[in-house]
């Protein structure tokens, strides 16, 4: 449980995040992901960052039960600045990093994928932001890489979720594939990257950072401050406060 690192081919390090039922990380658990992406980086032996999960999806987004049992805004401060390391700590990695996603990708799962390099996605996979039904916002800046203005919004706005293959059709996501084989093609599409010369992918990453038409940590903090200002009005807790009741209807119906 937590989050792993490991190098089964040369030059790849593969960070796995673990953290059971559903991958919805804890305030450190984002903290402790950022350390294990920014260490792979930095190594200076890794060419390229494999970025996966176990269990039975990539990433539910933040543990909200444990904003649930807490008083006062610290655990909504520490996720806060938690995922906003998570992401900019993958954005940032000196190398390429590849998302291979399977199950769902939610919330702060977006952030993750969006500022990745490269996504590969089994064909299970469904990618969304349920913010507006949690009682939070963010990370549409991240959803805006991965699809059309207008899909974003409307996706934002809904809470709905698209297919793997639906974003391979705009172009996000590489290769979808069978679920059996998705760590496989990652692995794949790493070697072919980590094949090249160790300098000059790093020269490569910072270059194509620089040209980037939107500043994602500057976006997705300006974001945040919505958030903070949903949960001192009020609104967010009323929302977050039907989170353990609706989720149990669901599971019944």
């Amino acid at each position: 449980m937590g989050v792993s690192t490991s190098g089964p081919d040369h030059g790849i390090a593969v960070v796995t995040v673990d953290f059971p039922p559903v991958n919805a990380l804890p305030v450190q658990g984002w903290y402790d992901l950022a350390a294990s992406v920014r260490a792979a980086g930095a190594d200076p032996d890794t060419r390229c960052v494999v970025l996966t999960a176990a269990g039975r999806g990539f990433n539910a987004g933040v543990d909200i039960k444990e904003m649930q049992r807490a008083e006062g805004h610290g655990p909504l401060i520490g996720a806060n600045r938690g995922c906003y390391e998570a992401f900019a700590a993958v954005y940032d990695c000196e190398v390429p990093v590849i998302a291979a996603v399977h199950g769902y990708c939610l919330g702060g799962g977006i952030g993750l994928v969006g500022n990745a390099d490269a996504i590969v996605a089994a064909d299970d996979a469904t990618f969304g932001l349920p913010e507006l039904d949690r009682g939070a916002l963010g990370a549409a800046t991240h959803l805006a890489r991965l699809v059309p203005q207008h899909l974003m919004r409307t996706l934002y706005y809904t809470s709905r979720t698209a297919t793997a293959e639906e974003l391979h059709r705009h172009g996000s996501v590489w290769r979808v594939v069978p679920r059996s084989q998705l760590m496989a093609a990652a692995r794949e599409l790493a070697t072919e990257i980590a094949a090249k010369d160790g300098e000059l992918i790093r020269l490569a990453k910072a270059a194509i950072n620089g040209i980037d038409p939107v500043d994602v940590r500057r976006s997705y903090r300006f974001e945040q401050g919505f958030t903070f200002e949903a949960n001192l009005s009020g609104v967010a807790d009323r929302i977050r406060g039907a989170f353990g009741t609706a989720i149990a209807r669901e599971e019944q119906s």
